[in-house]
This record gives structure tokens, sequence and C-alpha cells, in this order.
């Protein structure tokens, strides 16, 4: 069983012994925390609870909204939603804050709340800590009946994002009608089901084949849209009758296309293209972490702009994106982060960026791909246990390799001319992710290899890695 506690939100497995999992209790103790955080400031005190279709979230959500009442806060009951809608909630009605129930592209046995400030955007480092503070000391203050928070259930937030969206100066939606485009989705049984319809028929799509769009929480396959998950949907597009296919996680802030022939359009270049269309009409700079393909930057340099990093996470991206004043942004995982609607990554702005520039385009998805630089990411874990010292192992990676140049923000990535290496601790898993990244799929196995080879050797030869 596995509960992880962080600045943006508690995350575990269901099922049990308090502390050591996501139980209902230790949903409710940083539920409180998170709500006690929010009282900190000026009244009134209003936050949007939201919740993808996972089979747990109902009961979650109802222990978070009973909590925050409890509190003394308003709440608004959003139902089957996504985290960028809930992020648009926040900032639409200028609430106290926002939580989404959802673990994300996390397996089906996983929960999550995910905590958002009064900008819709993730708390900062130091709110964060605030809030772990608080549920680690139990230092919340629930008021009398006379000041009980009120309930209220408004499920309007998905056309309302949707319509926002719609109006957006970079989507063109008699450009996506006039092409007539055939689409096959895949929505992982999730809260995607209901709003990706919804948003292509607003588009103008009329030939939509759903595939796991019931939003009832029994996950069709592995919910990280990685090509060996979206075997059912590259079959569908193998016969023909597609123009391409659409695939989202449960909460829909992470998003993917499949190619008109059944080949993966490649989830790192998901921000790739829909950055090559914003960079066409907007100057402007570019943010992707870490762990994101060297092709954003290709093509951001191509168009004239400067590209930057930062280290993996949505928090982070979106403070870099404001130091520069980036145009758009996002991380190699398919999120995209559109500023002129908001800092959250939100896969429903990244579908319809991406159909303009694939309207305007006017050639078909695969050849659109191939006019971008081609690299291959290999994508790598290892299973934390507790007799590993992760800091142990990057500090001694770092030393082997510190002739070539090395960036530390974020546990540490080393550059070799156009590969790179990355080595960090997952925020939301219990595992060491090594990511590799050349320009043919074999070098970049092999480089990632290199690296899992070196961490081995690190942890039989040093006996003070073993607790």
């Amino acid at each position: 069983m596995t509960l992880i506690k962080s600045v943006s939100g508690i995350r575990g497995t269901i099922g049990g012994k308090t502390g050591e999992s996501l139980t209902p209790i230790d949903v409710a103790r940083f539920a409180a925390a998170y709500g006690e955080w929010v009282k900190s400031f000026p009244q009134p005190h209003c936050v949007v609870v939201g919740r993808d279709a996972r089979i747990s979230g109902k009961i979650y959500t109802n222990i978070v909204l009973s909590t925050l009442m409890g509190m003394g806060i308003d709440v608004i009951d959003i139902g089957l939603s996504t985290t960028p809608t809930v992020q648009m909630a926040v900032l639409m009605d200028k609430l106290s804050g926002g939580i989404m129930v959802s673990a994300s592209h996390n397996p089906m046995q996983w929960n999550a709340l995910k905590l958002f400030d009064n900008n819709g955007e993730y708390l900062s480092e130091k709110d964060g800590n605030r809030v772990l503070e608080i549920a680690a000391n139990e230092s919340m203050v629930f008021p009398d009946t006379k000041k009980l928070g009120k309930y209220s259930h408004d499920t309007s937030y998905l056309k309302r994002h949707v319509e926002q969206i719609l109006a957006l100066e970079l989507v063109d939606t008699k450009a996506i009608r006039k092409k007539n485009f055939k689409v096959v989705i895949d929505c992982i049984n999730s809260t995607g089901g209901i709003v990706v319809p919804m948003l292509l028929e607003a588009l103008g799509v009329k030939t939509i084949q759903k595939l796991n769009c019931e939003p009832d929480g029994h996950f069709a396959h592995n919910p990280e849209p990685l090509p060996e998950h979206l075997t059912q949907i590259s079959s569908e597009l193998k016969n023909g009758k597609y123009d391409l296919g659409i695939v989202v996680d449960p909460d829909v802030d992470r998003l993917c296309f499949v190619c008109e022939d059944g080949s993966m359009f490649g989830e790192e270049y998901t921000l790739v293209a829909i950055a090559d269309y914003v960079l066409k009409h907007k100057k402007g700079c570019t943010v992707s972490n870490l762990s994101s393909s060297r092709a954003l930057r290709d093509i951001t340099e191509k168009a004239g702009a400067t590209y930057h990093t930062c280290p993996v996470g949505e928090y982070y991206v979106v403070k870099k994106m404001k130091e520069c004043k980036a145009v758009i942004g996002g991380e190699g995982n398919g999120g995209i982060i559109l500023p002129e609607l908001h800092y959250g990554r939100d896969a429903l702005a990244g579908i319809a960026l991406f159909l303009t520039h694939l309207a305007h385009f006017g050639k078909p998805i695969s050849m659109l791909r191939a006019g971008y630089p081609n690299y291959y990411i290999s994508k790598n874990k290892i299973e934390l246990t507790p007799e590993l010292d992760i800091d142990l192992i990057i500090n001694e990676i770092k030393t082997r390799y510190h002739k070539q140049p090395i960036n530390t923000e974020d546990g540490v990535r080393i550059d070799f001319d156009k590969e790179w290496v990355h080595l960090r601790k997952s925020n939301t898993e219990p595992i060491i992710r090594i990511y590799a990244e050349s320009e043919t799929q074999t070098t970049a196995d092999n480089l990632a290899n290199k690296i899992i080879s070196d961490i081995r050797e690190v942890i039989s030869g040093h006996a003070g890695i073993l607790r």
C-alpha cells in the first residue's frame, strides 16, 4: 500500500491502514488541513470540488465536501469533471480554491486530492508545505453549528469550459468544420467520455467513434497514454476509416494523438505540434520540463524564439512560464498549458488547438508528424524500496558524469550533444524515473540502460545505501 504526500496534494492506493494508504480518514484529515489553509485568507470562503470517474471517487468526494462544510467553508459540487475544469471554475467565479479528486494517470486502485489556490493553480511550495504541516499537527479548528458551510450543486462548468475554449482567438471552428474530420476517441471510461464528445461536436466534428467512453471508472487499460496501452484505438484506425485518434487520461489533463494509419503521433509531440501552431501566430518563448523532448527547443528556436526548461511538475512549469512570459508551455507527457485560457494543463484546449492546426495544414496527421525533428525517448522506472537511498544514487551518478553538462534542478539531467538522460524520483508514484532521448530508439534505450546499470553498481557497491 502507498501514500504519497506532496505540496500539490495527497495520493495513494485504496485499502489498508491509515497513514499507509489513502483511507477515508487520510482524505478527511487532508481536506480539513486544506480548509484550515483556505480560512487564513479573507472571506467569503468557497471551494469548488470535482472528480474523475474512478470507483472510489464519489465516496472520497463526499468526504471532502462534508469536511470542508464542517470547516465552515461553502462548497460547489460539480460532480464528474476534469482537472482543468476545476481550475477554470475557480477562475471564472473567483473562488477561494478547488479540489479535484483524481489520481490522474494512475491505475484505478489509486486516488488523490489535487489542491488549487484562488488562481486555479497548484499550491506554491510554501502553501503546500503549510497544508502538510497543518495535517501533520492536526491543528484544524472547526466552527460551531451556526457557521457551517453551505452546499450547492452545479453541473454547468464543463459546458462553460468548452465555451471558453471556443472563444479562443487561435481556435478556428470554421476550418475544423470544413475539414469534416472523422475521429476516434479513447477516454478510458472516465470523464473524458462526457466532455470530449461535447467539445468535438461544438467544434463541428460530426463523425466520432467512441471507445471506452462510459464514465464508470472501470478503466479498459492502463490509463497512462503510452503506446503499449493504446492497441485498441490503433487497431481501429488501421481500418482506414478515420483521420485521427484522440486519447486522454482519466482527469483530462494529458493528451495524445494517433495517426490515420494507427501509428502513434507521440505523446511528446503533442506539445511540440501545438507549440508550432501557437508560435506561428504569437511571439514569445516556450517552456517544458527537463524530461521533455528536445524537439520543442528545436521548433522554438526555428521560430526565432527562446526555449526554457524547469523541474518536472505543473507548478514549476507555470512558475517558469510566468517568469519568461511564455506563450505556450507544458510537459512531454501530453500536458498543454495555454496562458491565454488558464495556467493549467488542459487536454480540451489542446484538442481544439491541434485540430485547428491540422485543418490549416491540410494534409494527413502522419505528414504533420513527419515534419518535426525526430527524437526517441526511452522511459524507464525502478520501484522504490525502503533500503534505496535516492539521494546517494543521484550524487554518485552526478560524480560519474561530472565532465558532461549537468542540471540538478530536479534529480540529475546529463546532456550529451543532442542526447540526454534524466534521473529523478517521481512526484506521484514510489519509483525512480530514468528517461533518455536520442535520435534513434536503440541509442535512447542503450543510454537509459547504461544509467540503470550504473545505478545497480552504486547499489551493490555501497553498503551505506542499505538502511
